[in-house]
């Protein structure tokens, strides 16, 4: 494969990447009133603690894997924020940190430090482990009677992954 098609190869992936965060902060955007704070299960995580979770994971498997992008760990992995702004902030800068470390990694040729002998699979991981939570935010959601509906969440969900440039 030439290095130009190695070069779209990893513009596609952190496409895909952004993407990624992009539905899950439309998710976040699109909870009903009182949403973070919804349980799919007594003394299971809020929504908020979902959301702050994925935040952290992408920190610590960074500081791990790609420790020269390191940034502070928040103080709590499962923290009850209320504020969607701030969720939506932090999920929106460890989205970066995420996409800087991959996208040197795979540039420089290097392996990821710890768990990960390619930084792509460290991508695909952190996709499959969010798109994980969205199901159990939409699953929590729903049962607690406020599901987002198909229509409500095509246009900001699969739309985002299907739209062509």
């Amino acid at each position: 494969m030439s290095d130009n098609s190695n070069q779209n190869l990893l513009e596609l992936l952190l496409d895909s990447w952004n993407r990624n965060n992009i539905i899950l902060v439309n998710l976040l955007r699109a909870l009903p009133e009182g949403g973070l704070e919804v349980r799919a299960i007594e003394g299971g995580p809020s929504v908020a603690e979902l959301l702050t979770h994925i935040h952290y994971v992408r920190l610590v498997f960074v500081s791990e894997d790609a420790p020269e992008f390191a940034k502070a760990l928040p103080e709590k992995e499962w923290n009850s924020e209320s504020d969607e702004n701030r969720i939506a902030q932090m999920l929106n800068d460890s989205a970066q940190v995420v996409r800087k470390a991959v996208e040197s990694h795979v540039e420089s040729g290097r392996e990821m430090e710890l768990h990960y002998y390619h930084p792509i699979l460290f991508l695909q991981h952190m996709i499959w482990h969010e798109g994980y939570h969205h199901g159990q935010i939409k699953l929590a959601l729903k049962l607690a009677g406020h599901p987002i509906t198909d229509e409500e969440a095509g246009p900001v969900t699969w739309d985002i992954w299907m739209r062509k440039k």
